[in-house]
């Protein structure tokens, strides 16, 4: 499930509505911008506060499964904080993010 999160965020990269880094967001966030601000699984307790501090009430923050070296393949580099600033895909990415944080249900033979 997490190669579906990691598809979204490519997506949202390709369409331009994806940006990337702490101060960026930041900004994004400021302009009323950011639709989902997203953090890495490994991202330090304290830039997290920071990032949660940044975006009360102003859009939704979520923690990704995913660590910033596996972010990478999408960020080109280690990138804990993401922003998603369409509307449409940024329901996409709840929709991955909420498929990997459910329970994987066993198969019984």
């Amino acid at each position: 499930m997490q190669n579906k999160l990691l598809f979204a965020l490519s997506l949202c990269r390709k369409a331009g509505a994806l940006v990337m880094g702490f101060d960026a967001v930041k900004d994004s966030v400021n302009q009323g911008k950011a639709c989902l601000v997203l953090c890495a699984g490994d991202l330090s307790p304290a830039t997290r506060q920071r990032v949660v501090r940044f975006c009360q009430n102003e859009t939704e923050t979520a923690d990704m499964p995913l660590t910033q070296f596996e972010l990478s393949a999408v960020s080109k580099k280690p990138t804990g904080v993401f922003a998603v600033t369409d509307e449409n895909l940024a329901v996409l990415c709840r929709k991955n993010l909420d498929a990997c944080a459910a329970p994987v249900k066993e198969e019984r033979p």
